[in-house]
């Protein structure tokens, strides 16, 4: 793998860890701006919402410049979102910060999906995507955790002033070792828009809704779910997500190098595996070690779908995947948002901390029966195509000379 793909690493790893250090840093953010714990929350449903209007919308902005220029674009926006929101004055100029920092999110991993895919053989795409996807992974294993650790001893203002020095060095690392890749010549938002026309891009987004919406649906609820049914102490939440994220960095590897092989059958596997260990997590969620053991396999199956997804989109979206494959990312946050509040109705409604399991299983078992739509589709497609393709001067040929043969034999 080329050493471009650990600058996308490092990105994504600055990325991904201001997307969810700010969970763990809720109270002291609402104590020093003097608001409540659910107001504090806009931080995390702004940043969500901007990621999903923010990547088509930077995606197209990004059409007329090279790939590497416009990642290099993106990272200096992320940088300037983490340091306004270090240093904001109030809640509001915080919540500016962190929806400009959400701006670059969609369209880094659009465009780095792509780039990323460029910069390999065809036998080893997806791989490539979850490499840069890693930083991602590892970001929830390593950089939020420590973030969370910071913030709550030096103050939540030292947490965004690191990630944005780790934007910085996502930028160096872009700008020294990405190579210099021109936009691709006779390719305009017409024919980016055109991939949505394309039934499978549009199904491949769907799986991405409802597949990573089932991850979401459980472990947003993680925290009350463990500490009032599973009897674990509130500090050991912080441990169950490392759990979760070393999950997601081994299921983002395994799902990169599957993929490569069979997608398809790849995402057959995880997508139903995923349905069946969130339907038994309401019977796991009982018992510590056995909860445990489930959050790290939701975390593996969960993140195995996305280097496949991914690849399927830009597979079907060929010739112009920047901006299909940036609004696939979109579709993971619209997922999580989805879910997340399909979770908040069942507990609202007195089926318990447990009860988000059951909407997980089902959203993930929705994905997966999209995916064999969507290979059963294909495969009509295919053996239209297929007879399509027969040179219908040929079959008159060959009728002739059969024709010709019987009367032959019959003289």
């Amino acid at each position: 793998m080329p050493l471009a793909l650990l600058a996308l690493a490092i990105g994504a790893f600055g990325i991904g860890t201001t997307e969810f250090v700010i969970m763990g840093l809720l109270p002291e953010v609402a104590g020093d701006f003097g608001v409540s714990i659910p107001t504090a929350g806009l931080l995390v449903t702004g940043y969500a919402l901007g990621v999903m209007f923010g990547a088509p919308l930077m995606t197209v902005l990004g059409t007329k410049i090279s790939r590497k220029r416009m990642l290099m674009l993106l990272m200096g926006l992320f940088i300037v979102g983490n340091l306004i929101s270090a240093v904001a004055p109030t809640f509001t100029v915080m919540l500016i910060g962190r929806v400009i920092a959400s701006l670059a999110h969609g369209a880094f991993f659009g465009i780095g999906s792509v780039v990323a895919a460029d910069l390999v053989a065809p036998d080893k795409k997806a791989g490539a995507i979850a490499m840069m996807f890693t930083g991602l992974t590892v970001a929830n294993v390593v950089g939020v955790p420590l973030g969370t650790l910071i913030g709550q001893s030096a103050g939540w203002r030292v947490t965004f002033t690191v990630v944005a020095a780790l934007g910085v060095l996502g930028l160096a690392g872009i700008a020294r070792l990405v190579p210099d890749m021109p936009k691709p010549e006779g390719v305009h938002l017409r024919h980016e828009l055109a991939a949505f026309k394309n039934v499978q891009v549009l199904l491949a987004m769907a799986m991405t809704v409802l597949g990573f919406g089932g991850v979401f649906a459980a472990i947003t609820y993680i925290a009350p779910m463990m500490t009032n049914v599973t009897g674990y102490a509130d500090g050991s939440v912080t441990w169950l997500l490392v759990l979760f994220g070393l999950g997601m960095v081994g299921g983002n590897l395994v799902g990169g190098r599957f993929a490569d092989r069979a997608l398809m059958p790849m995402l057959y596997v995880s997508l139903g595996a995923l349905a069946v260990v969130l339907a038994l997590f309401t019977l796991t969620a009982h018992n510590k070690i056995a909860a445990a053991v489930t959050i790290t396999l939701i975390g593996a199956l969960g993140f195995a779908t996305v280097p496949p997804l991914q690849k399927r989109v830009l597979d079907q979206a060929h010739g112009a995947p920047t901006l299909a494959s940036a609004v696939n990312i979109g579709a993971f946050n619209l997922g999580n948002a989805l879910s997340a509040w399909l979770g908040g109705v069942v507990i609202a409604a007195g089926m318990g901390y447990t009860a988000p399991n059951w909407v997980g299983a089902v959203l993930a078992a929705a994905a997966l029966l999209l995916a064999v739509l969507s290979a059963a589709l294909e495969r009509r497609a295919e053996s239209a195509d297929s007879a399509d393709s027969v040179d219908p001067v040929v079959v008159k040929a060959e009728q002739a000379h059969s024709v010709q043969q019987q009367a032959a034999v019959h003289h």
